[in-house]
């Protein structure tokens, strides 16, 4: 008979304690343990079941890799970020806030792969079986080949996949999941950890690819315990504001690609259309002759440039203390520009309120904006313009230097591409091939940038 045991789990990190405590040793939360009913029993653990790892010694060398490991998923933005498709036999996260479009780019990803003669399992923990209709109806999806399930029982899932065979799999949401050998609700600690580890022994052993959604708290992380992640072998968050045309899909952690790449999406009736050129995307609705604050910066996206629009507005404060706001940029890196402005070029912004955005809402972390950022607030205090056809490249020292960035021929190509005619880089890119028909001018203090740009 199995026997009842009752442990309090935080339900931010996992970490489990036999009594109440108001505080996380582990992460810090506070109120965040509930109590959880434990059931022991002689039911044989998950690792105990299968071993799925080979038990003779190999070299690495003369292990083959076959070219049919990956499944490609039908949208090459979907692909970039999975490192070139869905990889045989893993386990991926599909993060994102309610409304975004988790399920929308899974279900058009489900009917291309169910098309190329793939068997594919599309689980709904949280909508019924005519609900899935009437979504891929609306989408106008060719997904006669795929078949659905809606069950939130882990065991009975378990069972249709032995039964089906299937190659992929997707199960939505995680979170709804829950195993009859835990007591505790769905979507807590115990719950979700079961779950994954009964998916990655289904993984793991059948080679199936299996693709978990999961919901985000109101803080935007990951719901559930951390060691959520680190089982998974792919985790994607998929990002924008819910009242917004586009979607960014980034890699948080993928064992089989790269993490610095991303995937740009178009929210529309239809569904998900892929974004082939977004530089042209955040520049739609550009001023041909743009007002003082305004300039064009190239910043990088993994191994993609992407041209942004970055506007300065400044005036008089009516506070004690001047106002400083970023948005879509680092709050701190705004201060230390406009520390280096103040100190080597002269420009007193110590009555001045500053407001900085990115125009599109994207999010710029790479230092490579920085002489844009400084460029726009110097020619909005001033009331100047930079000319249209202009785009600014370059990282900015304390001493008010204009440093050399990463892939600096990729950039100005990309800002080549979309008819731009100047490009202001750093001195030390001289070396670089740059392509013919854009004006290259070369800068190496802030000082003569902000002359050559207003020139």
């Amino acid at each position: 008979m199995a026997k009842l045991k009752s442990k309090w789990v935080c339900q931010n990190c996992g970490y489990e304690t036999p009594a109440y405590l108001g505080k996380c040793p582990e992460c810090s939360s506070w109120g965040s343990f509930l109590e959880e009913a434990e059931m022991i029993s002689k039911i044989q653990p998950i690792h105990e079941s299968k071993i799925f790892f080979e038990n003779n010694v190999q070299k690495i060398t003369d292990i083959f890799l076959d070219e049919t490991m990956r499944f490609s998923t039908g949208m090459e933005e979907f692909d970039r970020v999975l490192g070139g498709g869905l990889v045989e036999g893993s386990l991926v996260l599909l993060a994102g806030d309610p409304g975004i479009g988790k399920s929308t780019l899974i279900l058009q990803a489900c009917s291309f792969l169910s098309s190329n003669n793939l068997c594919v399992l599309y689980v709904s923990a949280e909508e019924s079986v005519k609900q899935l209709k009437m979504r891929a109806n609306r989408l106008n999806l060719n997904a006669q080949n795929l078949n659905v399930l809606s069950q939130i029982n882990v065991n009975e899932i378990k069972s249709a996949i032995e039964k089906l065979n299937p190659k992929i799999v997707v199960i939505d949401s995680i979170q709804a999941i829950y195993s009859p050998n835990i007591t505790s609700s769905p979507g807590s600690v115990s719950q979700v950890r079961e779950a994954c580890n009964i998916f990655m022994e289904i993984a793991k052993t059948s080679g199936t690819t299996i693709i978990v959604v999961g919901h985000v708290t109101k803080d935007g992380a990951i719901a559930g315990p951390r060691v959520l992640e680190h089982m998974v072998d792919t985790v994607l968050q998929f990002e924008g504001e819910k009242y917004k045309f586009f979607r960014l899909l980034r890699a948080v952690k993928n064992r089989f690609g790269s993490t610095n790449e991303v995937g740009i999406f178009n929210m529309n009736d239809c569904g998900l259309e892929e974004v082939q050129n977004p530089s042209e995307l955040f520049l739609a609705g550009r001023m041909e002759m743009m007002a003082s604050g305004s300039v064009v910066i190239v910043t990088n996206e993994g191994t993609r440039p992407l041209l942004v629009e970055i506007q300065a507005l400044t005036g008089n404060t009516s506070y004690p203390s001047p106002r400083r706001v970023a948005t879509g940029i680092e709050y701190n890196r705004v201060l230390q520009i406009i520390a280096v402005l103040e100190r080597r070029v002269g420009i007193n912004l110590s009555k001045q309120d500053v407001y900085v955005n990115v125009v599109g809402g994207m999010e710029i972390n790479e230092p490579a904006a920085d002489l844009g950022i400084a460029l726009a607030i110097a020619t909005c205090v001033r009331n100047v313009t930079i000319e249209p056809s202009t785009v600014i490249i370059g990282e900015i020292g304390l001493s008010g230097e204009i440093r050399p960035v990463n892939q600096i021929e990729l950039r100005v190509k990309e800002a080549a591409k979309l008819g731009f005619k100047k490009v202001i880089v750093p001195k030390s890119s001289c070396n670089c091939k740059f392509e013919k028909g854009i004006e290259i001018i070369e800068v190496g203090k802030l000082t003569e940038a902000i002359t050559k740009a207003i020139n």
